[in-house]
């Protein structure tokens, strides 16, 4: 029985997926890995112990963090709500929340981001808006601005948020909440005591695809703040693009490498045990 399991035909439908990532993906990574640890051909980790030496190489990794922090809680405080009423949804308005989130994709970030950079500046909807309602004393420009970035970059991510939290909680059995009911529990518990435990995985995988998307982004930040405020991702595509400095470019792309791949690994090993918990 374990010979035939070994053996099962049907994982070779995996195979042409494997191939194209490896090809594609795999290859490339390798190269990527290997030119930053080569000096002159021989391996080193020289390259690595330069940048971290550098004050402002702690910059630009706080400010990947922070912003990816950021929008990856900007994102999950939006997007649970709208999985909460999506799942609790039927028919008409089901389809009409789906196509809401879902019809964005179909928009590229490049279109988006200077979709934003109109909203954003001082005679935009949102400064004209801020002062209107009395927030503001007068207009104010968010373009350019760390929380202009953060409003601009959840706007993108947050279908990866929503998606996978509302896919968990479809599959809750919505007689647990009257159940609960029945026995005198209010609102409130029923949402802590029963709705949020058994949505967290969903919660810990929209946590990790928003946080690595948001950490290795590069046109959003490019588009809404500008070459002053570098991230590993931006100081990367400069490197390569601009500096014409592999060896930085390779590096920092490693580092942001095991940022990404180090929430990602943990987020599914915290996933896969709230699952089997709840």
């Amino acid at each position: 029985m374990n010979a035939s399991r070994r053996l099962d035909p049907v994982l070779l439908l995996a195979l042409p997926a494997v191939l194209y990532l490896a090809i594609v993906y795999g290859v490339p990574l390798m190269m990527l890995l290997g030119r930053s640890i080569l000096v002159g051909g021989v391996p080193s980790l020289a390259p690595f112990i330069g940048f971290l030496s550098d004050p402002f190489s702690w910059t630009v990794i706080g400010n990947t963090l922070r912003i990816a922090v950021l929008v990856t809680l900007v994102c999950l405080l939006i997007g649970y709500p709208t999985a909460l009423a999506l799942a609790r949804a039927s028919g008409l308005a089901q389809a009409l929340i789906l196509v809401a989130i879902i019809l964005p994709l179909s928009v590229g970030v490049v279109v988006k981001a200077f979709a934003w950079q109109i909203v954003l500046r001082r005679d935009g909807v949102v400064s004209q808006l801020m002062t209107g309602l009395g927030l503001w004393s007068e207009p104010q420009r968010l373009l350019f601005t760390e929380a202009g970035l953060v409003i601009g970059a959840a706007n993108v991510f947050v279908p990866f948020m929503i998606l996978p939290i509302y896919s968990v909680l479809k599959l809750v059995d919505p007689r647990l909440g009257e159940a609960a009911a029945t026995l005198g529990a209010s609102p409130l518990y029923r949402f802590f005591k029963v709705a949020l435990p058994l949505s967290l995985p969903g919660i810990v995988t929209g946590i990790a695809f928003v946080f690595s998307m948001a950490a290795s982004m590069y046109v959003i930040p490019n588009l809404l703040i500008g070459d002053r405020f570098q991230t590993l991702a931006t100081l990367t595509g400069r490197s390569f693009l601009f500096m014409r400095n592999e060896q930085l470019g390779s590096t920092t792309a490693v580092v942001l490498l095991v940022l990404t791949v180090a929430v990602v690994v943990g987020s599914a090993a915290l996933s896969k045990r709230l699952g089997g918990a709840s």
